[in-house]
């Protein structure tokens, strides 16, 4: 008996009481309006930036539908960071600025295998106001005068993200002194080139880099003051042997400024605000030039991104503020009069490694309304949570297998699933040092992924064909090429290195400023960027295949048995290697449960049965996946 005879003999309440014809339709209309709903929907393409005519080397062009021209400021007068953060200080007077958790105590708990590790037990946030910050920045700018920074001189700053950090580059505007900042784990050899390259004469630092400076500092030949932020004990020897040196707290510098107040010299918007070492994946570190003018059109360009940015907003900021990211992000935040709570990485959740048991992290106490993140750190959360799922297998990884792929299917684009009213808007972006942050943004209405949004409206973003790569803009269904970005956003070049600057720098026939990223990427139908490749890992093999090296080290991180990884290839094989770090945990694990006895973790990875176990669940990551297909 077929379905349809069933349907019509059966008992079934909806059958007697609408007819068979009824149901049938209540099915239909069921299936077919979800489907008509949907198609009107992805078939509207809302064009997020246009296309335009520009100057220099030839390419596809675009910039921010919803503004006619490029956007310098975010207001009438904030033309440098000086400028700016006086006006929000007068604008946002009595509203929280910066705040900072209080220490309560601190001790240091012995693991079983004799490692220390310090707990933190850490009360609540205590806030500045806007007034207040200013008013310390004021009195820090003064402070640095009083003590001898000579104007004509550098600062640098060395230290993990902090209220500190704000206050004394801010302080630093005042003057129109160029602040360098340095990543807080940057090694001896970096940190003493950096130093010495900008001839910095004060040093800012917290008391965990303030210990590092006695081994270096006989290579330290500008410098000659100290401030260091007393946020934990300062050995008495660590300050004697750097007697040579002015040093004072960050707090003394503060009390000496309230008493001698210097005039203010303020900058202007071609002035140079940062030199900002970038962490160089390769050698050592480039200081990128970042102007005033620079800084204040990313803030104004993403100012017009996120809605409703204000007062009622917290945000958590506990990236390193030596990366432009955090910079700039911090810098929006402080333009629109959100409160800045800092927190770090090792106290952000209650479960977090440095908090004591029982004490709250960072995100439970300040509740922040917004914060970023990097792909990196994303990463690692992603990692950790496969991992764990796969070393408890069975049904439970089988349960979160089915609710991550339903959950990933509204995400990528269910028209239902990505309105779900518990969702939180997540935002996309692309930008570099040299951009200073500023290059693309996902606008808020936008709940794709996969790419980065549209070009911010202070700059342009062109592709430009790479001919060798196969990567052309008249390419189908996408233009694709190298990203080069060009605006208001771009900044003067590198310290002292002319040669790599007028490689990568170019300013057209229409004055506007053009820097190429070496990213490959491709413009959607709405003008939106993604990103698909980078020139430098596409390497040429024996046999003329290009293959795509960060391709495939993504594929192949997704491996329980991958902690890091580098894959390297050249044009005299035909094949790729990879060297792989394994995580302990994970490969001990499997030791354990394969009957394998071993010494050390190095006569492990040294077992040809665990070299096998790598090799077989780094190959699953790789079977079905193309990185290599074009020839010349």
């Amino acid at each position: 008996m077929s379905i349809l005879q069933r349907l019509t003999t059966s008992d079934l309440p909806l059958v007697k009481e609408y007819g068979l014809p009824g149901v049938i339709g209540a099915l239909l209309l069921a299936i077919v309006i979800p489907i008509l709903l949907s198609s009107m929907f992805s078939k509207k393409v809302k064009k997020r930036a246009v296309q335009v005519d520009v100057g220099g080397e030839a390419g596809l062009a675009m910039r921010n539908s919803r503004f006619s021209s490029l956007i310098q400021v975010p207001w009438e007068g904030a033309t440098t960071m000086a400028a700016l953060f006086e006006m929000a200080s007068k604008k946002y007077t009595q509203h929280r600025c910066l705040g900072t958790r209080k220490l309560i105590s601190s001790e240091f708990i012995e693991a079983a295998d004799g490692r220390k590790f310090e707990k933190l037990h850490l009360g609540e946030y205590q806030w500045n106001s806007y007034a207040e910050a200013f008013k310390r920045a004021c009195n820090f700018a003064s402070g640095l005068i009083k003590m001898g920074h000579q104007l004509d001189s550098r600062a640098a700053i060395f230290s993990d993200t902090r209220a500190e950090w704000i206050i004394a580059a801010q302080g630093c505007f005042r003057q129109n002194l160029t602040v360098v900042t340095i990543y807080a784990s940057l090694g001896e050899d970096a940190l003493v080139h950096s130093l010495n390259e900008t001839q910095v004469s004060t040093l800012i630092c917290d008391s965990k880099q303030l210990k590092k400076l006695p081994a270096v500092s006989s290579k330290l030949h500008s410098l000659k003051h100290v401030i260091y932020i007393e946020d934990e004990p300062v050995e008495a020897d660590t300050l004697n042997q750097l007697k040579h040196l002015t040093t004072l707290s960050f707090n003394a510098v503060e009390e000496l400024g309230k008493t001698s107040h210097a005039d203010a010299r303020l900058p202007t918007s071609t002035d140079t605000a940062v030199i900002m070492y970038t962490s160089g994946s390769t050698g050592l570190p480039k200081g990128v030039m970042i102007t005033h003018g620079n800084m204040v059109a990313t803030i104004a360009a993403v100012r017009t991104i996120i809605p409703n940015l204000g007062t009622s907003d917290v945000y958590l900021a506990y990236l390193p503020l030596a990366h432009v990211f955090e910079l700039a992000a911090e810098s929006v935040m402080l333009a629109s009069g959100v409160a800045i709570g800092y927190g770090s990485a090792l106290t952000m959740t209650d479960a977090s490694n440095k908090i004591k048991k029982g004490t709250k992290g960072d995100v439970s106490v300040l509740k922040p309304t917004l914060m970023i993140s990097v792909p990196a750190i994303l990463d690692r959360i992603r990692d950790a949570v496969f991992k764990k799922v796969a070393e408890k297998g069975g049904i439970t990884k089988k349960l979160f297998d089915v609710a991550y792929k339903r959950n990933l299917g509204a995400i990528e684009g269910s028209w239902t699933g990505s309105w779900a009213p518990e969702s939180v808007p997540v935002g996309q972006g692309y930008g570099l040092t040299e951009t200073c942050a500023g290059a693309a943004f996902s606008e808020w209405d936008d709940t794709s992924v996969g790419r980065v949004g549209p070009p911010l409206p202070c700059c342009y973003v062109k592709l430009i064909s790479w001919e060798e790569g196969g990567y052309r803009i008249s390419d189908s269904p996408m233009p694709r090429g190298e990203v080069v970005i060009g605006g208001h956003s771009i900044t003067k070049g590198y310290f002292n290195n002319e040669a790599k600057t007028n490689e990568v720098y170019k300013v057209d026939e229409r004055g506007i400023r053009w820097f190429y990223t070496g990213d490959i990427g491709q413009f959607h139908p709405d003008g939106c960027v993604e990103i698909i490749d980078r020139k430098k890992d596409i390497v040429k093999l024996q046999h003329g295949e290009y293959v795509s090296l960060g391709k495939v080290e993504s594929a192949l991180q997704t491996s329980n048995y991958v902690d890091n990884i580098m894959v390297y290839a050249d044009p005299f094989h035909s094949y790729c290697v990879a060297l792989v770090v394994p995580p302990h945990q994970a490969l001990e694990k499997w030791a354990q449960n394969s009957g394998i006895s071993y010494k050390d973790i190095e006569e492990l990875c040294h077992n040809d049965q665990a070299i096998k176990e790598v090799q077989q669940s780094l190959s699953k990551r790789l079977y079905g996946s193309s990185f290599w297909s074009r020839t010349s």
